[in-house]
């Protein structure tokens, strides 16, 4: 049996223990998990090492804006699939992962072998999706120009974004990341160059457009 490299990042540690559970009765023992509860966790994983056969991504974390953390995989790692994992699973919330780049969606009431299922589907390089990603809804020209956006910063950048939205000034942001508050504006500046935004708020705005999709 094949072995692989997987990476749960949820921030809740019982559905860690039942995807980590599903996982390794579905694939065997050899399957190497790692876990992680938060984005910045995620990217750490991700910075260190970018061949992970599949990333099964929770939807709400902390340091993400809805959908936010999918994007910025798809822009940053493409190569890597992602499965969305949510306990919110009607069919506006499923097709926008599927939109917005993913390989497959679990919602978290499925019995473990709809688990299984979906994972080796996905690792065979196929996609799963439950039968509401192919309903009928439409994504906002908005919501698919913030996701392009978000996918072209830098982890770095995306981080910094992240900090603006909650309103935390320049010199805030280059403390808590322990850089110059020159480096820091020179971020701001690319971002909403790339986001085609002129303020903060703009900027705020743009993110919550994916969190917004994913709370609806």
């Amino acid at each position: 049996m094949a072995t692989y490299d997987i990476l749960i990042a949820d921030d809740h540690p019982l559905f860690r223990g039942a995807l980590r559970q599903a996982v390794t009765l579905g694939l065997g023992p050899d399957t190497r998990l790692v876990e992680v509860a938060t984005i910045a966790e995620l990217e750490a994983q991700l910075a260190t090492k970018a061949d992970w056969d599949l990333v099964l991504l929770d939807l709400n974390m902390p340091g993400a804006y809805g959908f936010s953390g999918l994007v910025l995989l798809r822009g940053q790692y493409p190569q890597v699939p992602v499965v969305m994992v949510s306990a919110q699973e009607e069919a506006a919330v499923v097709v926008r992962a599927r939109e917005f780049g993913a390989s497959g969606f679990i919602p978290k009431s499925s019995p473990l072998e709809v688990i299984q299922e979906a994972v080796r589907t996905v690792l065979e390089g196929e996609v799963w999706w439950p039968p509401q990603a192919f309903e009928a809804v439409s994504v906002s020209a908005e919501a698919k120009a913030a996701s392009e956006g978000l996918a072209s910063l830098t982890p770095q950048q995306f981080r910094v974004l992240t900090m603006v939205c909650e309103g935390l000034l320049n010199k805030q942001i280059a403390y808590e990341l322990s850089v110059s508050e020159a480096t820091i504006k020179a971020h701001v500046t690319a971002i909403f160059r790339k986001l085609n935004v002129r303020t903060r708020t703009q900027a705020a705005l743009l993110l919550q457009q994916l969190e917004s999709i994913s709370s609806t």
